[in-house]
Formats: structure tokens, sequence, C-alpha cells
């Protein structure tokens, strides 16, 4: 039985047990793929050794509103290894067969020797975008001493944003669902830069670190935009971009809105640690201990 008489059930996300398509296949796959497998293992390789090297950026750090910063910064590399080893590894890569109406509703993809019905789909982004993104933001609003309920406001709509993402990925029953759910997640989005963009700038301002904090607040603002843009023109979207280089252009993105943002941000924390030094939870001066 090949894999494409398995693949009859239409509308499905196709999971390995589903296709016969085997995890080391899915890995065999994008070693053969040369521009996805760079892709992938060039930002494995530039993880580490961010991770490594802004570990040594934050050794001295002693203030613990610094130290907090310098945490969500290493937070960034550290998932961003263990997401592109889950897709260079094919663990969170699978194989998704798009709706009717879409422009590669009748694709296939020759996996282990055979056709497969569907396109590759990398989903396993979605994961370090959920978990790296709110550890910059963190950054962000620390830097900019906001108060925590601005901080979690950007960040549980960030994650939201992320999910809704992962769910327009992954929904294969309606296109038009597809791109609802994608709507959805530029909703979200939008909080989030109207955070960055009209409550955070003043917060700097106030905190003394107004010139770094609109730096990077441009940086963020301006590559995350680029996301959903990949996404529409991607596998995903229209599919103007085959999978390799969608998925360079996710991996460049990265580059530069994880990589060297959280550089930047380090080197300004390691210079002027006083500039941001404060308690970790920001607590009104009025505050009383209640009454037993």
């Amino acid at each position: 039985m090949t894999h494409k008489t398995l693949l009859s059930a239409p509308d499905s996300v196709l999971t390995p047990q589903q296709t016969g398509v085997t995890q080391t296949e899915l890995f065999e796959y994008v070693l053969g793929d040369p521009l996805l497998a760079s892709s992938l293992y060039v930002n494995i390789a530039l993880a580490g050794l961010a991770l490594v090297f802004f570990v040594f950026m934050a050794k001295d750090l002693q203030d613990p509103r610094a130290k907090l910063i310098a945490v969500s910064v290493l937070l960034v590399p550290t998932v961003s290894v263990a997401s592109y080893t889950g897709l260079a590894s094919g663990l969170t890569i699978g194989v998704l067969e798009m709706p009717a109406g879409h422009a590669a509703e009748n694709a296939s993809v020759m996996i282990g020797g055979e056709p497969v019905d569907g396109v590759i789909s990398l989903w396993g982004r979605y994961l370090t975008w959920a978990l790296s993104t709110p550890a910059i933001l963190l950054a962000l609003g620390l830097l900019a001493g906001s108060d925590s309920t601005s901080i979690f406001t950007a960040i549980t709509f960030d994650i939201a944003m992320c999910i809704t993402g992962l769910a327009a990925a992954l929904t294969t029953s309606s296109h038009i669902l597809r791109w609802f759910w994608y709507f959805i997640s530029c909703a979200c989005f939008a909080v989030v830069i109207y955070v960055l963009l009209a409550k955070w700038p003043a917060d700097a301002a106030a905190a003394g670190t107004a010139s770094v904090f609109n730096t990077l607040k441009l940086l963020t603002v301006v590559l995350w935009l680029g996301y959903p843009i990949v996404w529409a023109l991607g596998v995903e979207g229209i599919a103007v971009l085959p999978v390799g280089i969608t998925s360079w252009a996710y991996s460049l993105l990265d580059v530069v809105a994880k990589y060297v943002f959280a550089f930047l941000l380090l080197r300004y924390v390691t210079s002027n640690e006083s500039a941001v030094s404060g308690d970790v939870l920001d607590v009104p001066s009025s505050a009383a201990p209640a009454d037993d």
C-alpha cells in the first residue's frame, strides 16, 4: 500500500500514523531539501552561539530587574535551539492536505520515494513563537519600566496571536476558516502593536530608557509585521512561496527579530544596569500590608 492510497481521506491533518510517513522519512525529507535544511540547521547553530554569548554577557549582572531582562533574553535562543531541532528532526513537521479552494489543494510531495498528497507543514514554528515572543515582550516591558498589567496584556494577546496563527495553519476543513483564524491572529497582533507603540514609549520616557526602547520597539514592530506577510505569501496562505523559501524567510526574520534584538538589549542592560534597576514587580508606594 502506497502513501498515496493511505492519504485518501480529504481535509485532514495527516499524522505519521495516518499516512504511513515516518518521522525518519520526514527527517530525511528535510535533509534532502538543501534550502529547507539550511534554513533550519543554520538557525540551530546561530541560536546556540547566541545563547553562549549572551550567558557570557550577562554573567556579572546583579540587579533583580536587570537579571530578569537577561533571563528573558536567554530564553529566546534556548527555545529556538529546541524548536529548530524539532523541525530538523521531523518531530514537529507534518503533511497537510489543503482544503478546496486553496492554491495548494492538489499539491503532493515526494517522501520516501513515493508521492504523498498535501504539503509539508512546519507547524512547530508556532511553538517557538508562543514561547519566545512573550519573553521578548517581557524584556521590553521591563526595560520600559511598565506596570505588570500592561506587560500581562501584551503577553497574553501575543500568545493568543500565536495560538490562533497555529489554528489558521492547521485548519483544513474550510479555506475561508483558515483566513478567518488568520485575521483573528492579526487582531491579537494589533493589540500588541498598540501596547508597543502607544503605551510603553511613555513609560520608557519616564524610566529614562526611551532612546534604546524606541530603537528596539521599531525593530520589533517592523520585523514582526513580516511574519503575517510571509504566512500570507507562503504555502499556508496563497502559496506563492515554496516551503524552502518560506522557511528561510521565517529564519531570517528570527535571526534579526530575536538574536540581533537580544544582543542590542543585553548590551544596553549590561552597560547601563543602574538605568533598569528596581524591583522585578511594580508595587505602588502607597501599598500597605493588609491587616490579619
